[in-house]
């Protein structure tokens, strides 16, 4: 059952506060009333209301003076205020209410009509926000929860999956079927892909969770390309990788996060370019302040593709088989490169084919 909106009328004519409360209050609407500046202070405190009618002539501490009181509190800073006085329209009273923070100014003897058509403006509105609240939070909490699941889940699924790909190797190595051999080859090559997209839904918990912390320590650059790309390219006989590089290409980076960076490109190109066509990684350290890295495929991303290539969970957009990926690599390698302070960008035309390139900080 929903709560009741609360209303707050200021006046110390006790005969103005019966006839306002007569006036406002229905079902799903509470109308709250002060005597006093001092007393809706203390109301303020205790009760959240929707909009606060506040008369001017108050003796020990006038309206405009209370409204100052409440903007100048966190808690109540928000809360609409209009003000009823009986004084006629002058600039000078008009532009002071606005100044401590009205939104609004009714005129007693006040149009019944137009006060419920005001209130209820604000009390929709209120109704309306924290109903936006509510649904933000539950979408807060499915949020937490599904990351708690994917970390979870990527955690205890990585011992029992260890455990089939060392089982499918030790089969290798004591069969000489050939049938058998073939058949210890694929369960290892379904584990390495299982293992890979468990260690990505990790990496996306800790991106959204936690934030990403860096060790940065030097490293180069050239190192670590060689090193994924000789782990890949044992993956992919039929596929070529070349590596060029110039300059100095030694930084300071997290050596972890840089090998996964270059595994998710190089490993998205071996995917998707065209068949036949190298796979050409230049690493340029010529610059004094940055180290720039281009992965370059044949082929070209169309263009409904590109303003999501960078988005989580777009397997479907770009694969051939769906199945190969969750399509989080490029997801991971922005939130990364952003990471280090650097940019990344995509390049793909009919020409030149594909190629994604980052510029790292030194």
């Amino acid at each position: 059952m929903s709560q009741d909106i609360n209303i707050l009328v200021v006046d110390d004519v006790a005969q103005n506060l019966v006839a306002m409360q007569a006036l406002l209050a229905r079902d799903g609407i509470r109308v709250i009333t002060a005597s006093s500046g001092p007393e809706a202070l203390e109301i303020l405190l205790v009760h959240e209301v929707a909009l606060a009618l506040v008369d001017v002539q108050m003796p020990l501490m006038d309206g405009f003076e209370l409204a100052e009181l409440i903007r100048g509190s966190a808690r109540t800073r928000a809360v609409p205020l209009i003000f009823l006085t009986a004084a006629a329209t002058e600039a000078k009273t008009t532009f002071r209410g606005y100044e401590a923070g009205a939104v609004d100014f009714l005129y007693k003897p006040v149009d019944p009509a137009a006060l419920k058509s005001k209130v209820n403006v604000f009390v929709e509105l209120h109704a309306k926000e924290k109903q936006l609240s509510r649904q933000l939070e539950e979408l807060r909490q499915a949020l937490h929860m599904n990351e708690m699941f994917a970390a979870v889940l990527g955690h205890d699924l990585r011992n029992p999956l260890s455990s089939i790909m060392m089982g499918a190797e030790a089969i290798r190595l004591v069969s000489d079927n050939p049938q058998i051999t073939a058949s210890a080859d694929r369960i290892r090559s379904s584990g390495d892909r299982m293992m890979k997209m468990i260690g990505q839904l990790l990496d996306v918990t800790r991106i959204r969770s936690d934030g990403i912390r860096l060790n940065l320590q030097p490293k180069s650059y050239v190192d670590i390309g060689r090193k994924i790309a000789g782990e890949l390219a044992h993956g992919r006989p039929d596929k070529r990788i070349d590596i060029e590089s110039r300059g100095n290409c030694e930084g300071m980076v997290d050596g972890d996060r840089l090998e996964q960076i270059f595994s998710n490109l190089i490993g998205n190109a071996l995917q998707h370019g065209e068949p036949g066509a190298p796979v050409q990684v230049g690493i340029d350290g010529s610059a004094q302040r940055s180290i720039v890295v281009e992965v370059r495929n044949g082929g070209v991303v169309p263009e409904s593709v590109r303003p999501y290539l960078f988005e989580p969970f777009r397997a479907g957009v770009m694969q051939r088989h769906p199945s190969e990926g969750l399509g989080l690599g490029l997801y991971i390698v922005k939130h990364f490169v952003d990471a280090h302070g650097g940019k990344v960008e995509l390049h793909s035309s009919q020409e030149e084919g594909t190629a994604i390139r980052i510029a790292m900080p030194r």
